[in-house]
């Protein structure tokens, strides 16, 4: 390859990599698997190895991580946390092993081999034994404070058990058991999926509210000693051991190797048992042992060069797939999955897969018949890879996705902009658990008692078949549902009863139309004043109003020529649910026509807290700083929308002054 063409590629892969970089570190959802991310860094390397002229310092070869993160504070590690460098190959290993024996001069290296857990990097800085702080990577010198939520994080210990001063790192992770209930629960709740475990991980401590991250099954594994103060132990291994009679819980997979040919055998072993471990990991961790011998070796601006990370090819398998069907999730999204010829991949029977959506299935050109290539996303979720197009015997059937819902018949609606087709039935079976929990929840109808379990419960017992059945319930019905079921029965159907004097907001709120939440519910109640007349709404009218845009406008409509929709709500007129819009006297509109734009952490309010008193006094909120903007509320750490606020002279409020204007 000649210089120019180099270039070309190595460009190429920059912006690849950069975009893809900023998916994985700073937005926390990636977009390619870490083996695919890998391959085209190794690309790049090589590229700069043979061309080290083409080298510039914005390559991702020089830098490590992501940045920090908006409202976070920064911090500057007084150690680096560096990345490691990959091997992909024992041939790989053992040029990493010539090379520190070379170095050193010495024949044999005793090194510590680890799991390479896949989370989060953190590090937790220690004063007399107590926590003072903790800090993402960030891009290895400069991390965000995450102190606040690291505090809820159970295994971190507040103080350890001797009065040390240290800085340790670990791995905040999300467990596999606990990777599925997440995604599960977030279904329910109609919210996007995470895409793995390490995402969901590095987006929960990443929240600018505690509480967020308090919700989430964080958990760590301390595996190094970045800083401490008086202690002679002169190994990894021994650290590992006097950091777990300190209280921390430390990578639980460590294996000491007096040579090379050990490292080998402990790197299958770890292969081997991959499978049945409870938490995902990346890869094994190759460490020389030694801490005199590691600081002779030194390091490189990126890297250590006394450690190095070995990478496991995901495992690939040839199958077939028979069938593709169509599943309906409790969001109405509608599914395809391919039904394959059962085969073992990474140590599990794969008989089904995922095909996620029609532009997936389109892109990949996946046909009925096709014999396909699959494997294990994060040894985790089994995937198509490709498909095997010279094993076609011209067979194979085209698969379209449905134009109405495999369960219910509805209109099944692809919206712009979405790769995902959903069910717009209101009274869908395969939604009715997810519509439930949605009708009764705190911003819609507001019916105390009903949790998931109960809901669960009625369904299983055919008690309500759709959502307006809720009303039909008797005492008689609720008082086995629970120990003290005359008490808990009688309090859930006097909730029941006082919902159906709920505002018109909070009831277009309950029926589910997409795009539709409080804020906009209420501005189609002052709007229409009646259902009757937002049921009788034209599109074009709809698309008129300042608060919905086209998509939205489309949503409403669509959903209100549903069959099901009005045959939902003419239930509920019948059971006495209130469809008038509630004239309130004496409304304080003190914020009417102002917009308000919260950022930094505030010492009071959540940002959901504050936005509602806003909106309670005829105010608006948005996401991001204009001329159109009246108000700027800046709380701690305020970025970026601070700094734009004050270029373009807006008012911007403290927490102490907003106080002042509610009152």
């Amino acid at each position: 390859m000649k210089e120019k063409e180099a270039k070309i590629k190595i460009d190429e892969l920059k912006e690849k990599l950069e975009y893809y970089a900023k998916k994985y570190y700073d937005d926390d959802k990636p977009e390619i698997s870490d083996y695919e991310y890998d391959m085209m860094m190794l690309e790049l390397k090589a590229l700069e190895k043979e061309f080290p002229e083409l080298i510039t310092k914005d390559s991702l070869t020089q830098k490590v991580g992501g940045h920090v993160k908006e409202g976070f504070k920064e911090v500057v590690h007084e150690v680096p946390l560096q990345s490691l460098q990959d091997v992909f190959s024992f041939e790989e290993l053992m040029e990493f092993d010539n090379r520190v024996k070379k170095q050193l001069n010495k024949e044999d290296i005793k090194y510590v081999v680890e799991t390479k857990i896949d989370g989060l990097s953190l590090a937790l800085k220690y004063k007399d034994g107590v926590l003072i702080q903790g800090a993402t990577r960030g891009n290895g010198l400069i991390g965000e404070d995450v102190t606040d939520n690291i505090k809820t994080i159970k295994s971190i210990p507040a103080k350890l058990k001797e009065n040390v001063t240290v800085t340790v790192r670990g791995e905040v992770f999300i467990g596999k058991k606990e990777f599925e209930k997440l995604n599960e629960e977030r279904e329910v709740l109609g919210e996007s999926l995470f895409a793995n475990a390490r995402n969901a991980a590095a987006g929960s401590l990443r929240q600018l509210n505690p509480k967020i991250t308090a919700k989430r099954p964080l958990d760590i594994f301390i595996f190094n000693v970045q800083k401490i103060e008086n202690n002679n132990l002169n190994s990894h291994y021994e650290q590992l051991l006097y950091l777990e009679t300190l209280g921390f819980n430390v990578n639980p997979v460590r294996i000491p190797c007096k040579n090379i040919e050990e490292v080998k055998a402990a790197i299958q072993k770890i292969g081997d048992m991959r499978e049945n471990l409870t938490f995902g990991i990346d890869g094994a961790v190759v460490k020389v042992n030694n801490l005199e011998l590691r600081e002779k070796i030194g390091t490189t601006y990126k890297t250590p060069k006394w450690a190095v990370a070995y990478k496991y090819p995901p495992e690939k398998k040839e199958t077939r797939v028979k069938d593709i069907i169509c599943q309906v999730g409790r969001t109405g999204a509608i599914t395809p999955m391919a039904i394959l010829d059962t085969v073992n991949v990474a140590g599990s029977n794969i008989s089904k897969t995922t095909l996620h959506n029609e532009d997936f299935i389109k892109e990949k050109d996946i046909r009925i018949g096709d014999t396909v290539i699959i494997q294990k996303a994060g040894d985790v979720i089994p995937e198509i890879v490709e498909v095997v197009k010279s094993r076609r015997t011209g067979e194979e059937k085209q698969f379209e996705m449905p134009k109405t819902c495999p369960v219910c018949g509805a209109n099944a609606v692809r919206e712009e902009g979405e790769a995902v087709i959903r069910c717009i039935g209101v009274e869908c079976p395969a939604k009715l658990y997810r519509g439930i929990l949605h009708f009764v929840s705190k911003d819609a109808m507001d019916i105390k008692g009903l949790g998931d379990a109960i809901i669960d419960e009625l369904i299983s017992r055919k008690l309500i078949e759709n959502i307006a059945d809720l009303y039909k319930l008797t005492l008689e019905d609720l008082k086995s549902l629970k120990k003290d079921g005359k008490k808990f029965a009688q309090n859930l159907i006097d909730s029941i009863e006082e919902s159906k004097t709920r505002d018109l907001y909070r009831v277009i709120t309950s029926l589910g139309i997409r795009h539709v939440g409080v804020k906009l519910a209420k501005s189609l109640a002052k709007e229409y004043t009646t259902m009757d007349n937002l049921i009788d709404a034209e599109l074009e009218e709809l698309k008129q109003k300042q608060d919905v845009g086209l998509i939205t406008a489309e949503s409403i409509y669509n959903f209100f020529k549903q069959e099901q929709s009005i045959d939902l709500i003419n239930r509920l007129k019948q059971a006495g649910v209130n469809m008038q819009l509630k004239q309130e006297h004496g409304t304080d509109n003190r914020f009417d026509g102002k917009i308000f734009v919260l950022t930094g952490a505030l010492e009071k309010f959540s940002r959901e807290e504050a936005s509602e008193v806003i909106e309670k006094f005829g105010g608006k909120t948005s996401s991001s700083v204009s001329k159109k903007t009246d108000y700027v509320l800046a709380g701690e750490d305020a970025g970026s929308k601070l700094k734009k606020a004050k270029e373009l002279g807006i008012t911007i409020l403290t927490e102490e002054e907003f106080n002042k204007m509610i009152k």
